[in-house]
């Protein structure tokens, strides 16, 4: 993605994605101009839902030397999702009933706007990480093999 600020690259590796959804999220002034500088990171974040909305905590968006004195900043406060009442009641009955967690993909830039891809996932078993891991040494034993053919 073209305007990506911050990836979730263990999400692959962990869970399963099985149904992503676009959301916008509620930012403060501050928090907009570090996500500019591309301070953000989303390892070990989450997404709660409760009382028909959605948040995202243990996001880490540090703040700028350069930010006003006036403002507290707080790096990994939770902010809320924009989602359609539908999506969230979509993303609620998956995570009750069928036992998906919900998960941040990605955090990039759509227009002018601050995105967020949350997907539906279920957790990998520790021989599903295997097989990921021999699918990736294949695929770059393949591509050494390629390269060296083509000199």
């Amino acid at each position: 993605m073209p305007g990506t600020i911050a990836l979730n690259r263990k999400a692959k590796f962990n869970y399963h994605l099985h149904e992503k959804f676009e959301a916008g999220i509620a930012l403060l002034g501050w928090e907009v101009k570090s996500l500019r500088a591309g301070k953000c990171q989303l390892t070990d974040t989450f997404i709660l839902l409760r009382n028909n909305e959605a948040f995202l905590l243990a996001c880490n968006i540090s703040p700028l030397h350069s930010a006003s004195s006036h403002v507290i900043a707080e790096p990994q406060r939770s902010r809320k999702l924009l989602l359609h009442r539908k999506q969230i009641a979509k993303l609620i009955g998956a995570t009750q009933q069928k036992g998906y967690t919900c998960i941040p993909v990605a955090i990039y830039w759509k227009d002018n706007k601050v995105k967020v891809e949350i997907a539906l996932a279920s957790g990998k078993k520790e021989h599903d990480k295997r097989i990921t891991i021999k699918e990736r040494e294949w695929k770059r034993d393949q591509q050494r093999t390629v390269k060296m053919n083509n000199r």
